[in-house]
C-alpha cells in the first residue's frame, strides 16, 4: 500500500510538471523560443485563483474563480507576446532566454507586493478531502490532478489535430514563411500560442495549490519542469507530459528508498544521464531542416 500510494503522490505532482513542461514545448515549437517564465505563469495564475476565492480577497465561487484565472492568464500571455516578446523578433534567443528570466523576477516581485511571502492556502473545495479504494486512502486532489491532466492532455490532441486554428498552430510551428504564403495570421498564431501556454500553466497552478498551500517561490519550479520537458524530448507534446510523470514518480521513490536529501537531486541525475546518451529526450522528435 505505501508503494502505491507513493506512486499516486508522485503521479500527480508530476501531471502538474507536465503541464509545466507542455507550456514550455508549445511555445517552443511554434517560436523556438524558450520561456523560462512558463513556472511564475503558474505561480501567477494559483495566486489570481487564490485572490478570486478568498474571502479576505474577492471571495467568488471556487468554481467561477477557475476559469476567470485561466482565462486572465490566457490573456497574459496573449498581451505579453504581443507587446514584449513580438518586438524581439530578429534578436538571438538567448535575448528572449534573458528577457522571460527576468520575467520570471519580475511576475514573482509583484506576486509577493501583491499577496506577500507567506505561504498561502487556496480554499478549494477538493482540498483535505479523501478517496478510499479498498484499504489505499487517496486525497481527492491528487485523483482530480491525475483525472483534469488526462482530459486536458485529450482535449490538446484533439485542438492540434482536428481544429483549424490547431493544424494553423503546428503549421506555423514547423515552416512559418509557408504558413504566411499560405494565408496563416502567423504572428497572430504565435500571441494564441503563448495565450494557451498561459491558460495551461493556469490550470497547473491552481492544481499544484488545491494541493496545499503557495507562495512566490513557487515559480521555481519551472526549472524542474524544464528539466522534465528536456528528459521527454523538448519538440514532443507527450514528452513533456511523460518527462513530468517521471520526474514526479523519481522524487518520493528516491526519497523512500534511498535518502530523502536525495529526492530533489535525481531529477537532475536522470536529465545529465539523458543528456548524454539521449539528447534529444526520450520521444524524441527531430527533424531535418532544408536550407
Amino acid at each position: 500500500m505505501d508503494v502505491l500510494q507513493l506512486f499516486v503522490s508522485g503521479l500527480a505532482n508530476g501531471c502538474v510538471y507536465g503541464l509545466i513542461a507542455l507550456g514550455f514545448v508549445l511555445i517552443y515549437k511554434a517560436t523556438e523560443a524558450v520561456n523560462f517564465a512558463q513556472g511564475d505563469f503558474m505561480m501567477l495564475g494559483a495566486f489570481i485563483a487564490l485572490g478570486l476565492t478568498n474571502e479576505q480577497f474577492m471571495g467568488l465561487p471556487f468554481w467561477i474563480a477557475v476559469p476567470l484565472a485561466i482565462i486572465a492568464m490566457g490573456v497574459v500571455g496573449y498581451l505579453l507576446d504581443m507587446l514584449v516578446v513580438r518586438h524581439m523578433f530578429g534578436q538571438s534567443q538567448i535575448a528572449i532566454v534573458i528577457l522571460t528570466i527576468a520575467l520570471g523576477f519580475v511576475l514573482r516581485f509583484i506576486a509577493g507586493l501583491i499577496w506577500g511571502h507567506e505561504p498561502i492556502a487556496l480554499e478549494s473545495p477538493i482540498a483535505g478531502k479523501e478517496v478510499r479504494f479498498g484499504g489505499l486512502v487517496l486525497g481527492l486532489d491528487e485523483v482530480t490532478i491525475i483525472v483534469v491532466t488526462l482530459i486536458l492532455t485529450v482535449a490538446l490532441y484533439i485542438y492540434f489535430n482536428r481544429t483549424k486554428l490547431g493544424v494553423a498552430m503546428q503549421a506555423a510551428s514547423q515552416n512559418q514563411l509557408a504558413a504566411y504564403y499560405m494565408g496563416i495570421p502567423v504572428k497572430r498564431v504565435h500571441s494564441l500560442v503563448w495565450a494557451l501556454a498561459g491558460a495551461v500553466a493556469a490550470v497547473a497552478g491552481i492544481l499544484f495549490a488545491s494541493k496545499g498551500s503557495i507562495d512566490p517561490s513557487v515559480g521555481l519550479l519551472g526549472i524542474k519542469a524544464f528539466a522534465a520537458a528536456v528528459i521527454g524530448g523538448f519538440g514532443s507534446l507527450p514528452g513533456a507530459l511523460l518527462g513530468g510523470v517521471i520526474v514526479g514518480l523519481i522524487e518520493p521513490f528516491a526519497s523512500y528508498y534511498i535518502a530523502a536529501g536525495y529526492s530533489q537531486l535525481m531529477p537532475y541525475l536522470l536529465l545529465f544521464l539523458i543528456l548524454v546518451f539521449r539528447p534529444h529526450g526520450i520521444l524524441a522528435q527531430v527533424h531535418a531542416k532544408k536550407v
